[in-house]
């Protein structure tokens, strides 16, 4: 598969960025867009919070891997997906087999600036929503690592600086 039709699949925390720097990416790069929360929340006709309170986050996670292994056998394309996917190895083995893999990473304190205002993230929705943060944080980032193909650092850089750096590593040969 060569770079230019190579799938990009963005892994991170919740707040690190993953729909927004997705989409200049699909856009600068000719792929098409395809967010894994969203074809959920359409295909389920409720939001992730009601998916999380009807079925709980067993009953979400289910869904999101039936959804990851639809869309990654798509081509061309830029797939945000929740912040959660790694958790489940089914998720990290098609991801990791059907594209390049870019780990945006951000800190707990960076991801509470850009999403202390939402309503909409079921595993927040507690007395100490920094301190989920901290604890998904230190969960999820070795399976993140573990499971990129490279790592953006996101805390101090704007989204179109961060896709510019993905870019510039779809344009250097893979070998």
């Amino acid at each position: 598969m060569t770079s230019s039709r190579l799938n990009v699949f963005l892994v991170g925390p919740m707040g690190a960025g993953k729909t927004t720097i997705g989409k200049r990416l699909a856009q600068e790069t000719g792929r098409e867009f395809v967010d894994s929360d969203a074809v959920l929340c359409e295909r389920t006709g409720v939001s992730i919070a009601e998916t999380f309170a009807h079925e709980g986050e067993k009953g979400f996670r289910r869904r999101e891997r039936r959804i990851i292994a639809e869309l990654t056998q798509r081509a061309n394309i830029v797939l945000a997906t929740g912040g959660g996917v790694v958790l489940e190895a089914e998720n990290r083995r098609v991801l990791g087999a059907r594209g390049l893999v870019v780990y945006l990473h951000a800190s707990p304190q960076a991801q509470w600036r850009n999403i202390r205002n939402s309503r909409s993230r079921p595993l927040l929705q507690n007395d100490d929503p920094q301190g989920t943060l901290a604890r998904l944080f230190a969960e999820r980032d070795p399976l993140y690592r573990e499971l990129c193909d490279f790592q953006v650092d996101v805390d101090q850089l704007p989204p179109h600086a961060s896709c510019q750096k993905i870019v510039e590593r779809l344009e250097t040969p893979f070998g």
